[in-house]
């Protein structure tokens, strides 16, 4: 597989353009040439085979070839909002998140979250993870970028929620005794109805919280009878949902 970027900018065979400052570093630092061919996504759909005419100290010209209409993604959109984990774990999370083929990744605040952020912090944090969901695309062969949303507070990320489609389900991962498991609650939906999966930080959600979620519609589910970290349930999900095709 050749050498694949991501570029935030509109492309048409054809066209002879400079790549964005991120995608011309990569191909600084791979030492690539004039006449190697690469692989441009700009998540619009498919994927377009380049040939770089001319490299720069810090610039790279290339020429859109042709465009393969080529997707990767998966039968199923999963929409995940986590309680952020707290140090790099947020990071891996979102890195294999975007491999395992969440459609989109909503940050939140719960009352048990180590982590805070808000305001220029929240920003950059999430600039930064956006980042590495670019990258996690570049890698695994997907054009379509899972979207990094603003981190919230879960109290306020489900107030916002519209009212529940029935043929769509919200699913919240819970400790709850009784808790019917992930694949007997997807049974009863078609192979491509789409899915929000709501999975809480470190020490899970509150009782409050898990009742806050209930009352707008999700359902509890359960992996078993393990707890696992706040970083690895929502991954376990995402690969027993994602990965079923």
């Amino acid at each position: 597989m050749t050498a694949r970027f991501y570029a935030d900018l509109p492309l048409r065979t054809g066209d002879s353009l400079a790549l964005p400052e991120r995608a011309a570093r990569h191909v600084q630092v791979l030492r690539l040439q004039p006449g190697d061919v690469i692989t441009l996504f700009n998540s619009q759909g498919g994927e377009f085979q380049a040939t770089i005419e001319r490299m720069g100290r810090s610039d790279v010209q290339v020429r859109v070839d042709t465009h393969s209409a080529e997707e990767r993604e998966t039968r199923r959109a999963v929409h995940l909002a986590v309680g952020m984990p707290a140090n790099e774990r947020m990071d891996w999370l979102v890195e294999k998140a975007s491999e395992l083929g969440a459609a989109s990744i909503t940050p939140l605040m719960a009352e048990r979250s180590v982590l805070r952020l808000k305001g220029e912090r929240a920003d950059k944090k999430v600039a930064h993870w956006q980042g590495v969901a670019i990258a996690a695309c570049e890698q695994c062969g997907r054009n379509r970028l899972p979207p990094v949303h603003a981190v919230d507070t879960l109290s306020d990320w489900l107030a916002a929620l519209p009212p529940i489609a029935s043929a769509e389900p919200r699913l919240l991962l819970s400790l709850r005794a009784g808790t019917q498991s992930l694949a007997q609650a997807l049974a009863a939906y078609d192979s491509t109805t789409p899915v929000t999966l709501l999975s809480g930080p470190e020490g899970g959600l509150s009782p409050a919280e898990e009742d806050a979620a209930l009352a707008r519609g999700f359902l509890p589910v359960t992996l078993g009878p393990r707890v696992l970290r706040a970083e690895t349930a929502p991954l376990a999900c995402l690969a027993l949902i994602t990965l079923e095709n």
